[in-house]
């Protein structure tokens, strides 16, 4: 079923303590379009032969874009020897699809004003997306699979959130709620009281925006159990639950190195985490020694 033409869920008890107009639809909310700069820029990857002074001026036409994707290059994660300092450089040894996701995630919150309540969420998914592409590189992960992947899921991960947060202050009564079930699915609270959730606007949102399959397929599920443990009939693609494995992994592995509030996700999604991973008790208790060591590159 088309996740636009959707009806909200019809035995869904009421709203509580949230105001019945959030009970809305996907075409209602208003999914933030395209950014043009990435438009252009696919527009020249298309091309034989696609000109890297041209794209060069063009996200140095962007102050901010610029520095964000030159201190991204220059990101542990991606261990080069020498450091990037101009916009030509991060595109010679990121290449163009690197740079293409990594301007994506750059645009993302430059789309939504400025909200404070905000501040704290894009710092968490900042920490999580570079810890998650730290992981990555200590993990066997399916081919084609690289930490810049796991670096831009983690980043686009729960950005429906702001989608929803931002027009509907509301919300956050919801999410409360969600991140404090133990026991039901985040995204099935979340249904339960608006009729959808922030999972499916945020693959909506990655999919307008031309993300890749696996990453889009991994927003949308990344809540669920299901989809992760591969049950039959609801399996995802080995990359897209590698992805949502690492994001969720990260995230727990810098909440206890930081001894940040915990979440309840790990109590659902972590032991199917670590199976994907394949990572078991003691390799898990090494890679968050390790990280305890490297914290000031998850706290950048």
């Amino acid at each position: 079923m088309n996740t636009r033409d959707r009806a909200p869920a019809q035995n869904a008890p009421p709203p509580q303590d949230v105001d019945a107009r959030m009970r809305i639809e996907i075409k209602d909310i208003g999914i933030p379009p395209r950014p043009q700069i990435l438009v252009a820029i696919e527009q020249e990857m298309r091309k034989d032969a696609p000109d890297f002074i041209l794209l060069s001026k063009l996200i140095a036409s962007d102050v901010a874009l610029a520095a964000g994707l030159i201190k991204t290059a220059n990101s542990p994660f991606f261990g080069f020897n020498k450091r990037v300092r101009t916009v030509n450089e991060a595109l010679l040894v990121l290449g163009l699809k690197t740079v293409t996701r990594t301007i994506a995630g750059l645009a993302l919150q430059k789309i939504f004003p400025h909200v404070p309540s905000l501040e704290r969420f894009w710092d968490a998914s900042a920490k999580t997306a570079r810890t998650a592409a730290w992981l990555a590189g200590k993990c066997k992960l399916p081919g084609g699979l690289r930490p810049a992947d796991a670096y831009t899921f983690a980043l686009f991960r729960d950005c429906g959130i702001p989608v929803l947060l931002i027009p509907f202050p509301e919300y956050s009564k919801v999410l409360q709620a969600a991140n404090a079930a133990t026991d039901a699915c985040f995204t099935d609270i979340e249904e339960q009281q608006l009729g959808i959730n922030h999972a499916v606007v945020g693959a909506e949102l990655a999919e307008g925006w031309l993300l890749p399959p696996e990453i889009c397929a991994a927003i949308r599920h990344h809540h669920s159990l299901e989809h992760l443990v591969d049950e039959s009939g609801n399996s995802l693609p080995a990359a897209s639950r590698s992805l949502i494995a690492l994001a969720q992994t990260a995230e727990h592995l810098l909440q206890i190195a930081t001894g940040l509030s915990q979440t309840s996700e790990w109590q659902k999604l972590g032991a199917a985490c670590l199976d994907v991973l394949a990572l078991d008790e003691d390799s898990f208790a090494g890679l968050l020694d390790t990280l305890r060591q490297d914290a000031p590159f998850a706290a950048e």
